[in-house]
């Protein structure tokens, strides 16, 4: 887009010499592009003073800057008390923008879902998200802005992760804690993926670690089809089997014991414990997710080690990490447990 504006031509040799003289005047537009030509440049004029009044000035064709903006708050037209209380965060899974709303921005739905759709370019959909719930991890999802399509393909780390947002759970914001654990890994160890969903961990690990076998095992049986989906994508048929039982039942689905546990079922991981320890190696090491208020964070590690006692384990090296907020006062946590067998 062009724009008519005042110019100071110079000749080439004199450029920088007048653009810091006319930065420092103030008096260079900030939303034209300076032209330059064979032999003069020309710097589009904010005002024509006394001090450039001798100089060559014309009339000059320039390129507007278009200035995108950093953040959706910028164009988002909303009081200014409800602009405080928008997300400064959500997450982006492929093309998709998912962002939990407050009940009090409800009515602004709409706005901010145009808002964040305009500010990034690559997202084709903004759901307004719920609380993952049930057995299947799950969680209604309302378009907001874009195309009614809940499929797509996450990418992290080279790796691609076909999912449907609707039917599946995946955190992007996990993406540097898979590459942790993967990581830790060491040759030839079990690994048992106990709520793999489509399985990012488990494929992180295959891909990037050298162990005997992961055992991704998940209860939603759409995980289970986009989880065996992205096996193949990521090529390593080998070294992952793909298990659709409910964590319960592990012990009867994966008749090994296993070196390494990954746990990753926010608010309800404390329920299995007795089954990961049920298929734990002598001396097991596990990565333990939770959801919990930082006040509880000691009740929970108390909690696991009766369980693991009740089991005839010992647990050691619980120190908790906080991943992520969830809610002001509730985190994200991870816990690297390890667990040893106590002698009979």
């Amino acid at each position: 887009m062009k724009c008519q504006a005042n110019a100071l031509q110079v000749e080439l040799n004199l450029a920088e010499k007048t653009r810091k003289f006319l930065s420092d005047k103030k008096l260079i537009r900030k939303d034209l592009r300076v032209c330059k030509g064979k032999r003069y440049i020309y710097f589009p004029l904010v005002k024509i003073t006394d001090e450039i009044s001798s100089y060559t000035i014309i009339k000059k064709d320039f390129d507007k800057i278009i200035i995108k903006p950093k953040s959706y708050k910028e164009i988002l037209k909303v009081p200014d008390d409800i602009k405080n209380k928008l997300p400064t965060s959500y997450d982006v899974v492929g093309e998709i923008i998912l962002i939990k709303l407050s009940e009090e921005l409800s009515k602004f739905q709409l706005k901010i879902g145009d808002a964040l759709l305009k500010v990034n370019s690559n997202i084709r959909s903004v759901y307004k998200i719920e609380p993952v719930k049930g057995e299947f991890r799950t969680r209604k999802i309302l378009l907001l802005s874009g195309e009614e399509n809940p499929l797509t393909i996450h990418k992290e780390y080279g790796l691609s992760f076909n999912l449907d947002v609707q039917k599946t759970y995946f955190s992007p914001r996990l993406a540097n804690e898979r590459k942790r654990v993967a990581k830790l890994v060491k040759p030839g160890e079990i690994i048992v993926d106990m709520f793999a969903g489509v399985a990012p961990f488990s494929i992180m690990i295959a891909k990037f670690a050298d162990p005997k076998i992961v055992f991704a095992v998940d209860k939603n049986a759409d995980a289970i089809r986009y989880a065996k989906q992205n096996v193949k994508t990521n090529n390593i048929l080998d070294k992952i089997e793909i298990i659709h039982a409910d964590a319960k039942d592990i012990k009867k689905k994966v008749n090994q014991k296993a070196d390494r546990i990954i746990m990753n079922l926010p608010f309800s991981s404390h329920l299995f414990f007795i089954n990961a320890l049920d298929i734990s190696n002598k001396n097991c090491t596990i990565h333990y997710y939770d959801i919990l208020d930082e006040n509880k964070f000691q009740v929970r590690i108390n909690e696991l080690k009766k369980i693991a006692e009740e089991a005839k384990f010992s647990i050691e090296n619980c120190e908790i990490r906080k991943i992520k907020s969830y809610t002001p006062r509730e985190f994200y946590i991870g816990i690297d447990i390890t667990a040893k067998k106590m002698p009979m």
